[in-house]
């Protein structure tokens, strides 16, 4: 049995890329793994420095989505993350032990600079956050973290950081810190419905898990599709066509997807008819996920005391790993 560390930042509502890349791996491994679920708020703040209140308001709204797709709070432990003191402690250890330009090398965080328009004006929280991360997960000694294939050099930092921790303080014993490793899904990233290589709140490309139905329509309609695809007769390309990508994510009859992929390759078959049967497929599966999510919403009191008690769960883990790295670093009263 491994242990799982994983989450997300609390910026707006979860979406279908969000479940795609890591939120049904942590459902499927919940039981099987001690698995930590953290609502990253503090890492939330290094570009919305100017909104903690919209932040604040979505650690909720985040914890909501979690409950709704299925993570159990009696197999997976919830915590916020600005509430466990010793995630920022661990980052400002972790800052001694990597250099500016192998952050700025991050082709991740390059791309999220260029994404939000940052260029040389970049906070410097934000180019260190991947550090953050790498505290988060070495301090629940994760050796496991689920992750669409975008976030896999944000894990070779936080390997590269601990290897070193543990070449420098590790003692007879062995190493301090465990090494994480990314874990993949067979499907680890979906296009946005524009098209665009990523599914993205900053692009506007996105379904979220608790769009209603009318919402999900108009996305769904609005995809992008083989621009070439002019005539129902005209043959089509199914290869980067985000309506066939999201068919191969979500319809559970392989069988079917395979013979409107034949068809749509062969001409013949028009776009309406393929995003009508991914409608069709999107709404039973998020039918039943707005539907937890509305159960939970009207008792919000258990859903804070989920946060309340895996964030005191969490921190008891976090403080055990800071106590063990304060002493092999012969800091002052370790």
């Amino acid at each position: 049995m491994g242990t799982i560390l994983t989450g997300d930042r609390p910026t707006g509502p979860l979406h279908l890329g969000h479940y795609v890349g890591s939120l049904r791996q942590r459902v499927a491994l919940q039981r099987a793994h001690a698995t930590y679920v953290l609502i990253a708020d503090l890492q939330a703040l290094t570009d919305h420095a100017d909104a903690p209140e919209k932040i604040r308001a979505h650690v909720l709204e985040v914890a909501l989505d979690y409950l709704a797709v299925g993570l159990d709070p009696e197999a997976a432990t919830i915590v916020v993350q600005s509430q466990v003191p010793e995630l920022a402690e661990l980052t400002v250890y972790f800052l001694n032990l990597v250099t500016v330009a192998r952050l700025q090398r991050n082709p991740t965080v390059k791309d999220e600079m260029r994404q939000k328009g940052f260029e040389a004006e970049v906070p410097a929280g934000f180019l260190v956050y991947p550090v953050s991360q790498a505290a988060d997960i070495a301090a629940f000694k994760a050796n496991l973290v689920p992750v669409g294939d975008d976030q896999l050099p944000m894990i070779e930092v936080a390997a590269e950081i601990v290897r070193r921790f543990n070449r420098l303080y590790g003692g007879a014993d062995g190493p301090v810190l465990v090494e994480p490793e990314a874990l993949l899904d067979t499907v680890s990233r979906l296009p946005g419905t524009d098209g665009a290589t990523k599914m993205s709140k900053s692009l506007g490309n996105v379904i979220n898990l608790s769009d209603p139905p009318d919402v999900v329509a108009a996305r769904v309609r609005g995809m992008f599709t083989d621009p070439k695809h002019l005539r129902v007769e005209d043959p089509g390309t199914v290869e980067g066509n985000p309506v066939f990508a999201y068919l191969d994510a979500f319809d559970p009859d392989a069988a079917e997807v395979a013979r409107l992929k034949q068809r749509y390759r062969a001409g013949g078959l028009g776009d309406s008819v393929v995003k009508r049967r991914l409608l069709e497929v999107l709404e039973a599966f998020l039918e039943p996920i707005r539907r937890r999510r509305a159960d939970w919403a009207r008792d919000r009191a258990a859903a804070e005391r989920v946060l309340r008690e895996g964030t005191a769960r969490g921190r008891e883990v976090a403080a055990a790993t800071l106590g063990e790295v304060r002493r092999a670093m012969r800091l002052y009263g370790a």
